[in-house]
């Protein structure tokens, strides 16, 4: 396993810090000029309609729900889940078994037309067992489902931190897949340990630009897939993203430093870390999931009104369920709470299960920390998801930094899930990430941030 010295993702995750002086010297600025596109269209390939269960899956994971259109004309989409900046730099692949309703193939979601794309004919779901090593979940699923991130489309804005928000962003729409997985009462399993190379070149994706950043098997009664000979190459043209791309090699270098050469690696590394699969989540709530995801809204203004301490309690109790997969456990992540507004609970600084740390009105503090937003101060409570990187490492060498951001981002997102269930808003924030830690110390020390949540009542007077 790595050493904390050597850990590249270490100087990554320190690298890319925010920090009150950091913030103030950045000199970023958005060049709207060249926004990159948030969809990949392929514009060489047909679409065809999805069956209705893979249509509702890909839909209510990463589809596009609400069509609106700018001022100047310009339509754009609200998707399922969440994504920082409204940016949607996340892409769904299936590698399916043959059905009547869907010959086997390789197909990419085209969330832009709700339609799939066919990539490559026959059965390739060997090729993504073989990259992972043979993982057992894998081998039963009729559907693999392929996640990836296009690094461009986050950094645009987020620079070299969009490392991190592969993982926050991914994650949530993969805690939106595990829901409806749980509702249909499917088998659902997140592998994070493949061979990153095996699976980029399987659905077409340059592995410094767009990337897989998770797997998960759907489904557990199909007869195990064929290895498959070797693959074309796919070079299949798609829509320019924008007029000129900007690479942040630190992003680059984290990823290669995270990523194995074969599913030997994959399958060594998981036997080494004793990553054991989780048990299955239950339902979100007695309301039909999809109502609740079509209901999801990222709140922009919060109510001054107080929440329960059953509803925050639910909240964080949905958040952390098990996640079914290769490499999660409940050490991963653990949430602590500034709460402003909660009854039942005096104001203060708690860990996760509401015992409290200390009592004082910190709803000023809560605005800072999330970089000086108001929706962290207007907000009942906010949630934030810390980890133990030391510990991380130790046990999943570099790989392991982006399980753990991966597990921030389900937590995050089923929070918000869980919240909107609830009649409650949410909203994924970002932070100061040394300042969270000082200020939950000596509970957190050590901890890093991975994720922030803010939750509370919606304003009736939502900003634009």
């Amino acid at each position: 396993m790595t050493t904390l010295a050597g850990s590249a993702l270490r100087r990554y995750h320190e690298a890319t810090k925010h920090s009150p002086l950091s913030v103030a010297a950045s000199r970023h600025r958005l060049d709207w000029s060249n926004k990159p596109l948030p969809f990949k269209v392929y514009t060489s390939v047909e679409g065809v309609p999805p069956p209705e269960d893979v249509a509702r899956l890909c839909l209510y994971s990463n589809g596009v729900l609400r069509w609106r259109r700018h001022p100047g004309g310009e339509r754009y989409g609200f998707r399922a889940a969440a994504c920082t900046g409204a940016l949607y730099h996340s892409e769904l692949y299936l590698a399916c078994a043959d059905r009547k309703d869907l010959p086997a193939g390789l197909y990419h979601y085209g969330a832009h037309d709700h339609t799939l794309r066919l990539l490559r004919q026959g059965d390739v779901r060997g090729a993504l067992v073989e990259a992972s090593g043979g993982f057992e979940p894998l081998v039963a699923a009729p559907l693999v489902v392929v996640l990836t991130s296009t690094f461009w489309r986050n950094s645009w804005k987020y620079q070299a931190r969009a490392y991190r928000h592969a993982f926050w962003d991914g994650g949530v729409i993969l805690a939106n897949l595990l829901a409806l997985a749980s509702a249909d009462a499917q088998a659902a399993s997140v592998v994070m340990g493949f061979a990153d190379g095996a699976v980029d070149r399987l659905v077409g994706a340059d592995d410094l630009r767009e990337t897989a950043v998770a797997l998960v098997a759907v489904g557990d009664a199909a007869a195990p897939p064929r290895t498959p000979g070797p693959l074309p190459e796919l070079h299949l043209p798609t829509e320019p993203l924008s007029p000129r791309e900007v690479r942040y090699p630190e992003i680059e270098e984290a990823h290669r430093a995270s990523s194995f050469a074969s599913g030997d690696e994959a399958a060594t590394w998981r036997a080494r870390a004793h990553a054991a699969v989780g048990e299955a989540p239950g339902p979100l709530s007695n309301e039909p999931i999809v109502e609740v995801i079509r209901r999801r809204r990222s709140t922009r203004r919060f109510a001054n009104r107080s929440i329960t301490r059953s509803q925050l309690a639910t909240a964080l109790a949905a958040a952390m369920a098990p996640i079914p997969g290769d490499s999660f456990g409940a050490d991963l992540v653990a949430p602590f709470v500034i709460v402003n507004s909660v009854e039942g609970l005096e104001p203060g600084a708690y860990r996760g299960d509401l015992t409290l740390i200390r009592a004082g009105d910190f709803r000023r503090t809560a605005g800072e920390l999330a970089l000086s937003q108001p929706l962290g101060a207007e907000a009942a409570a906010d949630v934030y998801w810390l980890s133990d990187l030391d510990a991380v490492f130790e046990r999943f060498g570099e790989r392991g930094y982006r399980v753990a951001q991966m597990a921030g981002g389900v937590a995050g997102g089923r929070l918000e899930l869980a919240a909107t269930a609830a009649g409650l808003g949410a909203t994924g924030l970002t932070f100061f990430d040394d300042e969270v830690t000082r200020f939950f110390e000596p509970a957190a020390a050590g901890r890093q941030v991975m994720y922030l949540v803010a939750l509370g009542w919606r304003s009736r007077r939502q900003l634009p």
